[in-house]
């Protein structure tokens, strides 16, 4: 029984990846004049981006940071919320589902590419990248998450797209669900739930919302 549906944001929510990768090698040929194919930095996917960032051998860190995030602004208009989100979340809303957010962006990495969009009510709480020590794959993330909002591990679930969140939510020892939707490659693993589509995740609750 699911009372409460946690979600990861990049590939799962919302679509950020052309934004991410476009912005990625924008900056690293001007700083490093290293040219990349999209396929080369689907690495970065589904990690922080200090981490993506050290995967990727950069060794000025910030400033290589900095000005990625500076051009994430400006490509703004290449991140979508994946069809049926929307819904998904007001429905959960309506029957009285707890919602979250677990995610490798840092607090300020959200507010910037999520809350525009005017779905941040229907997700209220929320554990970023800047909230614990360790990131996914680690569960510290969603222990934290467990933790602070009070929630039982046994009826939660996590939805992501990446071998990352399947890896954290085994951890932490609650069920994952895997949006196909947003996921670039097939994970095996402890994968309960392979979702299609966005709206199947009102099949897991439906019996179990009031």
């Amino acid at each position: 029984m699911y009372y409460c549906i946690i979600f990861d944001v990049d590939g799962t929510l919302i679509d950020t990846e052309q934004a991410l990768i476009a912005s990625l090698k924008q900056v690293l040929y001007e700083e490093l004049g290293a040219v990349y194919e999209d396929e080369q930095l689907h690495l970065i996917l589904g990690i922080p981006g200090r981490d993506a960032l050290m995967k990727l051998e950069v060794k000025e860190i910030d400033t290589v940071q900095a000005k990625w995030n500076q051009y994430l602004q400006e490509n703004a208009h290449l991140t979508t919320v994946f069809s049926g989100i929307e819904h998904v979340l007001k429905t959960l809303h309506e029957r009285g589902m707890a919602a979250g957010i677990v995610t490798s962006k840092t607090r300020q990495e959200l507010i910037d590419d999520f809350v525009p969009f005017g779905l941040s009510s229907y997700v209220p709480n929320a554990i970023c990248a800047d909230d614990t020590l360790r990131h996914k794959p680690h569960p510290e993330p969603l222990l934290a998450f467990i933790k602070k909002y009070g929630v039982d591990p046994t009826k939660a679930i996590y939805i992501g797209d990446t071998s990352y969140d399947m890896e954290a939510a085994h951890g932490a020892g609650i069920d994952f669900a895997l949006a196909l939707w947003g996921s670039k490659k097939e994970i095996s693993g402890h994968v309960r739930y392979q979702l299609q589509s966005p709206l199947d995740i009102l099949q897991l609750i439906a019996r179990y919302a009031r």
